[in-house]
This record gives C-alpha cells, structure tokens and sequence, in this order.
C-alpha cells in the first residue's frame, strides 16, 4: 500500500516522497503529532518506501520487502516501544549494539522509536550521541505526540515532520470509504473521538451503538413522552451498564440538538445523524432555534456539573425536565 492509503498529512506526505525522489532522506526524522493523525502507519509507508524494490518514491505494497515490513519481520527494520513506562537506556544500548552487526545485503537500516518522549534521560542521552554520529546507511524515526519534550539537542539533529489532527471528512473517507464501517456509525464517531484510532474503537465496540441509541430513545422522549422519559433515564441509563458511558451519551445528544439546528436553518447536508432525518425535521421545525439553543446549553453545563460531585441522575432528569419549557 502506497503513502495515499493513509488519510490526510498531505504536507507530511509531500516532505517524505520529495526525499526519496531526490535521494536526500534525512538521517533522523521526528514524526509529532497527536494520537491517531497516522505516524505509525507513516513510518511503516516510509520503511516500505525505503525498502520496495519496485518504485522510488513510494510502497508498491506487493514485493517482497514491501511484503516483509508489512508482516513485522524484515532484517533491517527495529522497532522500539517503552518498556513499562519509558524507554530505558537498556534498549537504546541494546539497539546500538544490533545496528553494530545488523544489515541485510546493502540495504538502510531504519529503527522506530515509539512514543520517543518517554525516554528516560539517560536512554536519551545515550542516543543523542548515535545521532550526533549518524552511519550513513541508518535512519531514525522517532514518533511522539510532543516533540517539544525531547531534548532540545536531539530536536536539532533531526528532521520534523509534523503531523496534524484529522478533520471530520478525512475520518469519514478513511472509516467509510475505505474501510467500509456504517455511515450511521462513522459520521457521529468522527465527532467525538478524539482521533481516527479512537473513531474506529468506537464504532467497533458494541457500547458505542447501544449508546447512540439510547441517546435517541431519550432525545425522542425528552420531546414526546414526559414523564415517561425520567423512567427511560432510570431504566436504560442508571440501571444498565450504560451508566459508565454518560459522558459519551451527553456528546451524542449534543451532536442531536445540533442537527436540530441544522435542519431549522436549512442545512440538511451538515446532518450527522444521517438515519434520523424524517422525525428529527419534524420536531426542528416545530420549535423555535431558541429552544434547541437553549437545550444545548443545558445539556452543556449539565456535562459542567458531573465534572463535580453531582447527582448524575438527578443533574440528567433535571435538565431534562428544564427541556419542558418550550415557549
């Protein structure tokens, strides 16, 4: 698979093929950014780049040391991940050592370093002095979600690549298109999550699902069904396993009230709950944008309150019951 299979990072792409076209690799990188924006699946591409034996400046994905990367077990590729909480001084003295000795034919020889600001200073000291010295036929790739938090001497002795956070579309194309997940599913998971990795959690754990559909039975209540709507509060929510995911349901039923607005103001196209559109038109249509602005905000220091020690039902049945008022 090529650098475009994964989503995004067009700068960060755009830095890795122009090295390889001109020949010019860097002999360190520092992939920084936040979790789940694709430096992993990155350092994989730029390895295979390295490696594949049928394009310059890309991954074919099929030759076989494009296929080796791929399945975790090709010669000149070392991969390090902390030990316990750090990377230990240990490791990089043992990395050291293997590069000593390890090629494979007159191949580069590339080593990934995981989570690199968690080196302890002594592993970081250590490998600063193999930076400073760098072989000519050895690369680093240091991934980090802060950069700023190596040392400032390693910072220098490398190349950063920066890595941004995915927005809702590029989600959206990575988790749907590609990866064929439900539009229903993907669409309110791209908002919420923190990242692409947390999206796909999401939408491949079954809580994710029950929570959006709880949500929507207490969302369709909290309009037609009062007070049976406090029973549905205390049945599905506080009486089930869904009580350790109120926070997600309060995200969910933000993402809601939002579309409410959409739909009130025309904006079909900006709808993230995509399957409810009929009923939800309806009841936007029938309350003014003040009320959907006003249930907002409820439901925003509602999610203020549990922050504290409030009781989470009576904090959720109250703010429901404040939703009543809809002149």
């Amino acid at each position: 698979m090529s650098f475009q299979s994964i989503p995004g990072q067009a700068r960060a792409k755009r830095m890795l093929q122009n090295g390889l076209k001109s020949g010019k690799l860097s002999h360190a990188y520092i992939f920084s950014g936040p979790a789940g924006s694709g430096r992993s699946q990155m350092a994989v591409k730029l390895a295979q780049a390295v490696f594949c034996t049928e394009m310059v400046d890309d991954a074919c994905g099929t030759c076989r040391e494009c296929r080796k990367v791929e399945h975790g077990n090709h010669p000149n590729l070392i991969r390090i991940d902390p030990d316990g909480a750090s990377v230990k001084i240990e490791q990089i003295r043992e990395l050291q050592r293997e590069l000593g000795y390890r090629a494979s034919g007159d191949q580069k020889k590339i080593y990934v370093i995981s989570q690199a600001d968690r080196m302890t200073i002594q592993a970081a000291n250590s490998l600063l002095k193999f930076l400073e010295e760098p072989g000519p036929d050895i690369m680093a790739i240091l991934i980090t979600e802060n950069g700023q938090a190596l040392l400032p001497t390693i910072q220098s002795r490398a190349q950063w690549v920066p890595f941004t956070p995915l927005g809702v579309a590029e989600m959206v194309e990575a988790l749907h298109e590609q990866e064929g997940h439900p539009l229903a599913l993907v669409l309110p998971a791209a908002h919420v999550a923190g990242g692409l990795d947390g999206a796909r959690n999401y939408i491949q754990s079954k809580e994710f699902a029950e929570a959006r559909n709880v949500m929507l039975q207490l969302a369709k209540e909290t309009l037609t069904r009062f007070p049976h709507v406090l029973v549905t509060v205390q049945q599905l929510i506080f009486k089930s396993e869904l009580a350790a995911q109120l926070s997600l349901i309060l995200d969910l039923w933000l993402l809601c009230l939002k579309d409410m607005i959409h739909l009130r103001s025309g904006r079909r196209e900006s709808v993230v709950y995509i399957d409810q559109t009929d009923w939800m038109y309806k009841h936007a249509m029938n309350l003014d944008m003040h009320y959907w602005v006003r249930s907002m905000e409820l439901v925003i220091e509602l999610q203020k309150r549990l922050r504290t020690s409030a009781n989470a039902q009576l904090a959720l049945e109250q703010a429901v019951i404040e939703m009543q008022h809809k002149g």
